[in-house]
């Protein structure tokens, strides 16, 4: 028969895990959510594995224990749980009942305590049992039937006592003698004075354990140093290890048979999963029946009139459109719906509209009456979720969810439109966002011709240079080698060439672009190895992987994604146009092969110069970097100028390069240590070139310190068009973390107006261009950059109207300059 098994959970100890170990997560009201949701996946992943017939949670109770009476030092040095983890304690606690465990907990014990009771009561009735935990404390409770999961940074371990036997040379039951001689800072156990985890092992492994190490240590041939240390700590030693030792008798109130899993109580979890917006989890945990259980089933009808100024929400359902709107839901085929789409006297608020716009081109249908489209709203009201799919956004903003996607668009509308305005982000999202959606939906649909004779020929020459750096690499290392192996070029540059290796991980020696580049001007096998990897990437990625991703007609056709970056970017997938590389000759050299697609057609190209510079001026108020930029000069010159203390005619082009990192250092919130690196000097001298930008430029200082401020006390930040972007890592108990989250509420601000000038400037271009009519679109944009797809004849006018568009979407301080080419490839533009 097989022997049961009871799965005992450490509740104060994974929480605490959690909430380290992954970044901070918040719902949309602020409320930290990230220790309950890395607790939970902690424990469903042992759950999955172990399949345990019992499961209990225990956890600490905020009062003194029988040890604090015995000892007033005991955990005295310990510092409170910080208030971002202490909130997330009553629901960690409540999802743990939801999902079925036992939770248990006991005045005058400690979690540990309720550990080992339950654990040696499951053992003596034959159920295996397994303490989830991340604290090496209860590793003294391990035996034959009860194993220990120590849970570590990124993985989890079973101690057997054989496992740990290997491990300490000693056996669990020994252990609890060794903490009382090493003591343990993190509970304040004293121990014995001088003795650490290495000699305590030693000792307890020779002698047994404590009482018998103190029977026969004088006589024995320790050194004079350890026994004065044991003769002096001895009555530490036997404190410490009262103190240390796990309780199995506690009075807990519970026995094993109350510890019984029947599985999560669906009822109570889902609500609460809502309530923590922790949608991934209600998707692993609840079946689609249960699911659809949960919601509201709407009766849609065959006939009826989609009125016009009425609002309705809307999904396509196969060869159906599905109109909901207040106390109607009509099923109509979307043939019969043309009219609907087209005329802009119909309102629909219609969930992931440019998919849908998509959708209807393929039946000949533009969609135009689209006024709302309930995912890019939740992405403007908060653009660091991770989902904004309808059923999660009914999950974490309506009361109930209905089974259909048009019921639940109708209902958001009511509620994201008046979160919209409560924060003043109406703007954003009708002026920007949503027009935008459209624009980048007939980008898409034109695509960007490739000339897909001309990248097989451009692949074949990079062939043929991987080759030659190959065979080269090969000569350098005495043998030939798969170069793509990270553990075969480790082998080769750190063993065989006893290159001196920087950096080695767990799986071996690195071989990351940034642990060679600081190699490679040293060794010229390096910089060949470096070379090959970006020849090869550009063949696989580019030049082979553009030509597989044309369509018949050779054109291909990215997809923008305008609900991912925290920021308001765009970013650019299947394939990313947006990572054509341009900083070498052979990656500028891909542009070529992008072309126009009728013949007689030429690309009108415009790109922001210094956008983000410009506008840290702006938003500063710096009047000398506002000068620099009012009076034409290159602002990189300038500061190298100023920041460096040399006549501007005198400025290097080194210099420029080192000035132009610092100025977008400094907007990054760079060390100097970093920008030391960056450009080569060391960190002291990096430190003077930032003192030196801040005293040529003070206000930029002031308020790259006053955002910081501000984004501490509101918990977000805004850009000047009102976009905003919440930062939950300021708050965070890791210094790391909130290192992150000051560098991002510096930059935040000038990248997203940078994202809202870009999106603006799109949707200005485009309306421009149609009622121009000329034949002239937008085919592609690139960070800062703007493509057209123009006939020749009308080129000069295309790129007036680009330009004076870019140039005009906003007033600054300081002028907004596109810079605007014709050509007949991309790589003419640049």
């Amino acid at each position: 028969m097989k022997a049961k098994k009871l799965l005992v959970i450490d509740g104060n100890s994974i929480l605490n895990r959690a909430f380290y170990g992954i970044r901070p997560l918040t719902t949309k009201d602020g409320l930290f959510t990230h220790a309950v949701y890395g607790m939970a996946n902690i424990i469903l992943k042992q759950t999955d594995t172990l399949s345990p017939d019992h499961v209990a949670v225990a956890f600490d109770v905020k009062a003194p224990t029988f040890r604090h009476e015995a000892s007033a030092d005991y955990k005295a040095t310990r510092k409170g749980m910080p208030e971002e983890l202490a909130v997330q304690l009553p629901y960690a606690k409540e999802l743990c009942a939801a999902l079925g465990f036992t939770v248990i907990e006991k005045a005058g014990y400690e979690a540990d305590d309720i550990l080992g009771t339950l654990s040696r009561e499951a053992e003596g009735a034959g159920v295996h049992v397994y303490l989830l935990t991340g604290d090496k404390d209860s590793l003294q409770l391990i035996t034959d039937g009860i194993s220990v999961m120590l849970v570590s940074t990124g993985s989890t371990t079973e101690y057997t006592p054989s496992v740990f036997f290997e491990k300490y040379g000693v056996t669990p039951a020994q252990f609890v003698d060794v903490k009382a001689l090493m003591g343990d800072s993190s509970d304040n156990i004293p121990g014995v004075a001088g003795i650490g985890e290495k000699t305590a092992l030693k000792l307890i492994a020779e002698y047994g354990d404590l009482d018998r190490l103190y029977e026969g240590y004088e006589a024995s041939g320790l050194t004079a140093g350890v026994k004065n240390k044991l003769a002096a700590g001895k009555e530490s030693a036997y404190t410490s290890r009262f103190l240390a030792k796990i309780i199995t008798d506690a009075p807990i109130g519970i026995t094993l048979e109350d510890t019984a899993w029947g599985g999560a109580d669906k009822e109570k979890l889902l609500p609460l999963l809502n309530r923590l917006e922790l949608f991934s989890l209600s998707e692993r945990l609840l079946t689609e029946e249960e699911s659809v259980a949960q919601t509201e089933i709407c009766e849609y009808t065959d006939s009826g009139e989609v009125k016009r100024d009425t609002l309705y929400g809307v999904a396509l359902d196969g060869e159906f459109a599905l109109f909901a709107g207040e106390g109607e839901h009509l099923r109509i085929p979307i043939s019969e719906c043309k009219e609907i789409f087209e005329d802009k006297a119909y309102k629909l608020i219609v969930p992931e509209c440019k998919a849908v716009w998509h959708c209807l081109q393929d039946r000949g249908i533009t969609l135009e009456s689209c006024v709302f489209d309930p995912c890019l709203a939740a992405y403007v009201l908060d653009s660091t979720a991770s989902d904004y799919t309808t059923a999660h956004l009914a999950a974490a903003y309506l009361d109930g969810r209905c089974s259909d996607t048009a019921d639940e668009a109708y209902r958001l509308y009511f509620v994201l439109s008046d979160k919209l305005s409560e924060i003043d982000s109406e703007d954003i999202y009708y002026t920007i966002e949503h027009p935008c959606a459209f624009v980048l939906a007939r980008m898409e649909r034109a695509g960007f011709l490739v000339d897909v004779k001309g990248l097989a020929e451009y692949s074949a020459e990079l062939t043929a240079t991987a080759k030659t750096l190959q065979d080269e690499i090969y000569i350098m290392a005495g043998e030939e080698f798969n170069i793509n192996s990270p553990k075969q070029l480790g082998h080769i540059l750190f063993e065989k060439l006893e290159i001196p290796a920087p950096k080695k991980t767990k799986n071996g020696y690195s071989t990351a672009a940034d642990v060679l580049e600081k190699l490679r001007p040293f060794y010229p096998i390096v910089d060949m190895i470096l070379e090959y990897r970006k020849v090869t990437k550009l063949n696989s990625t580019y030049a082979v992987g553009l030509s597989r991703a044309a369509d018949e007609e050779g054109r291909v056709h990215t997809t923008f994604q305008q609900t991912v970056t925290a920021t308001g970017r765009l970013s650019s997938v299947e394939p990313n146009l947006q990572n054509i590389p341009i900083k070498t000759e052979l990656g500028r050299a891909l542009r070529r092969y992008f072309i126009p697609k009728k013949k007689g057609s030429v690309l009108v190209d415009a790109d922001y110069s210094q956008i983000e510079l410009r506008l840290l001026a702006h938003v500063s108020g710096d009047e000398n970097m506002i000068e620099a930029f009012k009076g034409g000069v290159d602002v990189h010159t300038v500061t190298a100028s100023q920041a460096f203390g040399v006549p501007i005619e005198l400025v290097t082009p080194e210099l420029r390069k080192r000035a132009k990192a610092v100025n977008f250092g400094i907007i990054y919130g760079i060390s100097d240590f970093t920008l030391g690196q960056d450009i080569g000097v060391t960190k002291r001298q990096a430190k003077e070139y930032m003192d030196s930008y801040m005293a040529a430029y003070p206000k930029v200082s002031e308020y790259l310190e006053r955002v910081k401020a501000e984004a501490k006390e509101q918990g977000y930040v805004t850009t000047m068009m009102g976009r905003r972007r919440y930062i939950p890592e300021l708050s965070s108990g890791k210094a790391m973390l909130r290192a992150f989250g000051e560098r991002v509420a510096m930059n935040s601000p000038l990248q997203g107006a940078a994202a809202d000038i870009m999106k603006l400037a799109m949707v200005n271009v485009d309306r421009a261009l149609r009622e121009s009519g000329i034949d002239a679109h937008l085919i592609l944009q690139v960070h800062d950059e703007l493509i057209i797809e123009s006939a020749a004849e009308c080129a000069d006018e295309a790129a007036r109207i680009l330009q004076s568009e870019m140039e005009n979407v906003t007033r600054l301080r300081v002028p907004l300059v596109a810079e605007t080419t014709i050509g007949e490839t991309w790589y003419e533009n640049k």
